[in-house]
């Protein structure tokens, strides 16, 4: 709701500080669930209230030209956040699959990205009702308001965010374990070995290239080409596999001499389609140790197959 994994962390942290001074009221150990969500829902919506709505650098402007090297970052709360998967979801054993799938669906990047232009009560309902699976009755009664409401803003968002496009998580099923894996060895074998010609014959025609907190994007094959060529390619990278938002991810690592080591270049999150790379969101300030992965890598490390 928040599209960004540190203010949910705040946000959570208030809500459980709300939740044990309140306890007492609560009459109904059955309605502590949604108890406990209609606490989170209003701390998410006074926290929207406070700030503008955070984006992906191809909603901040138009691509940038191809040779156009990228400026500095806008170092503000603008940004989307990746999320890490691990935090997805409910104890093991006590989701069913499709439960797990609908979760992993409801933080692809895509899905963030598309909620933060609805209003906060719009993105509120969809999640209460789409992801959470509360009735129209439960959530009027959180948010305050009548069934009737709650209807009309789910439909208003179903239409606003409603792309027509396969999720992630059907991408990923319909190219089964094997192709995702063989995808994801190709990848960090182009970039560990510098081969821009094996980047760019993976990517789709129009694919999308963008690296917030970087407000430049790149749009389809020649002008990521021309980007690499002019930037990333000049470094020596090791890659590390990771899953964010649901989604297939690498932790990148480039050389650094002063360091003797490869520090992290960021977490890039790759969008498939048609067993192509349609999108990589290069965050180049994650935390990756949030993500499992080490916080540099020695410079004896080779090239790791994925």
């Amino acid at each position: 709701m928040l599209g960004s994994v540190f203010d949910a962390d705040d946000a959570l942290q208030e809500t459980l500080v709300r939740a044990w001074r309140g306890a007492a009221g609560l009459r109904e150990a059955g309605a502590a669930r949604s108890w406990l969500y209609t606490i989170a829902t209003n701390v998410c919506l006074t926290e929207l209230e406070r700030r503008k709505r955070r984006m992906l650098p191809h909603d901040f402007g138009p691509a940038a030209e191809p040779h156009t090297p990228p400026g500095g970052p806008v170092t503000e709360s603008t940004w989307i956040e990746p999320y890490p998967d691990e935090v997805i979801g409910t104890p093991a054993g006590r989701a069913a699959p499709e439960a797990t799938y609908e979760q992993r669906e409801s933080v692809e990047l895509a899905f963030v990205a598309a909620l933060q232009h609805l209003s906060a009560i719009q993105r509120a309902v969809l999640i209460l009702r789409e992801v959470l699976g509360f009735s129209a009755a439960e959530v009027a009664s959180q948010l305050d308001t009548s069934p009737a409401s709650v209807n009309s803003a789910l439909q208003r968002a179903r239409k606003a965010v409603g792309s027509g496009a396969p999720t992630q998580q059907s991408a990923l099923r319909d190219l089964g374990d094997a192709a995702v894996a063989a995808i994801a060895a190709r990848w960090a074998d182009a970039w560990q070995s510098g081969d821009v010609d094996a980047i760019v014959a993976m990517l789709a025609d129009d694919a999308r290239y963008e690296m917030p907190p970087l407000p430049e994007w790149y749009r389809g094959r020649d002008q990521i080409r021309a980007f690499l060529i002019g930037g990333p390619m000049r470094s020596r990278w090791r890659f590390r596999p990771a899953t964010a938002n649901g989604q297939l991810a690498f932790g990148t690592y480039l050389w650094d001499d002063a360091a003797d080591a490869y520090v992290p270049g960021g977490l890039d999150v790759l969008t498939l389609r048609d067993g192509h790379v349609a999108g990589v969101t290069a965050f180049l300030t994650a935390d990756l140790t949030r993500f499992g992965l080490p916080p540099r890598l020695g410079p004896g490390t080779p090239p790791a197959p994925c």
